[in-house]
């Protein structure tokens, strides 16, 4: 088993996830080009607040299809795709259990607290991971009002979808 870095990983809470449907900017990454997200983000940012039927004011990083890379959208809720931008892509997000971490370091060491998840936590928790379709996430990061995003920090966490 890998170790995590010298992050402390907080246990989780759980919670009964409602459907979401996301719109967003979506791209494929492999380890070589991971370093593209936060340019993804920066993308993306402008739209915030913009989009048609928006719910609530979070952000979301939601993620899938790690075969070979991963694909990654940087999105909002909304309510329906209706009048979203043609280059958006929408995505449904069924009801389903969460394992929910906080993330209160810099987002930079977000790859730390998946390790941890995946490396430490999954493998001692006696929980099953419920994996994603080519539709719908493996995981997701949630981004509250509290983040900054000129710090980086606050209103983080990482949604992981457990079996009931």
């Amino acid at each position: 088993m890998k170790e995590s870095t010298s992050l402390q990983l907080e246990a989780p809470r759980f919670e009964n996830g409602k459907a979401l449907l996301l719109a967003g900017l979506r791209s494929r990454y492999t380890s070589e080009t991971m370093n593209g997200i936060p340019a993804q983000w920066e993308r993306f940012a402008p739209h915030i607040g913009k989009i048609p039927g928006p719910v609530g004011q979070a952000a979301y990083g939601a993620c899938w299809n790690f075969l070979g890379g991963i694909d990654y959208l940087t999105g909002v809720e909304v309510r329906s795709s209706s009048g979203i931008p043609g280059e958006f892509t929408v995505v449904d997000l069924p009801k389903q259990k969460y394992a929910v971490f906080p993330h209160r370091e810099h987002v930079s060491r977000l790859r730390e607290t998946l390790d941890a998840i995946g490396n430490i936590w999954v493998p001692e928790s006696g929980h099953a991971v419920a994996r994603g379709t080519a539709d719908a996430p493996d995981f997701f990061e949630r981004y509250s009002k509290e983040f900054d995003p000129r710090t980086g920090r606050g209103g983080m966490e990482v949604w992981i979808p457990i079996k009931s």
